[in-house]
């Protein structure tokens, strides 16, 4: 078990098919970097509460919303014309390497936050994913269930 956050999500990202079930559960609206700690609290122990997840969210949602997201939408409106043009192209790559170091600042903030949670109960994972991951379709629970089984590999 790494105790390090970042180093957990690289381990697990790498894993097969944890990049395609993220970028499932992130297209129906998942936030992965609070997944991605979810799965890292659970396997620590660390009890899974609403008054954790909602601390959690309140410290991702913004960070989300007016930079990781920002970031990744203007990656991907450049996604079709950075084919044609190798200037662009270049520019969209340092943007998404912009977006990954946003998503590891936003990983290292959840962390920070929740270091001092006691690691005190059996692996509780699956309640971490389940809080943290709006789920309504098989596809969105086998994704959970494929990141699940990984990150107890990790």
């Amino acid at each position: 078990m790494h105790p390090d956050l970042w180093r957990f999500a690289e381990d697990l990202y790498r894993r097969p098919g944890v990049e395609t079930a993220c970028l499932h559960l992130q297209a129906q609206g998942s936030d992965i970097c609070l997944l991605l700690c979810g799965a890292w609290l659970g396997c620590r122990g660390v009890a899974c509460s609403a008054e954790r997840a909602e601390h959690l969210r309140a410290i991702a949602q913004p960070w989300q919303r007016e930079v990781v997201s920002a970031l990744r939408h203007v990656r991907q409106q450049w996604r079709t014309a950075a084919h044609h043009d190798s200037a662009l192209a270049a520019l969209r790559e340092q943007i998404k390497q912009l977006e990954l170091a946003a998503e590891r600042e936003l990983l290292h903030r959840l962390a920070s936050c929740s270091h001092d949670w006691p690691g005190d109960t059996a692996e509780d994972m699956h309640d971490w994913l389940h809080t943290l991951a709006p789920v309504s379709t098989a596809a969105d629970r086998d994704a959970l269930h494929l990141l699940h089984a990984a990150a107890r590999q990790v």
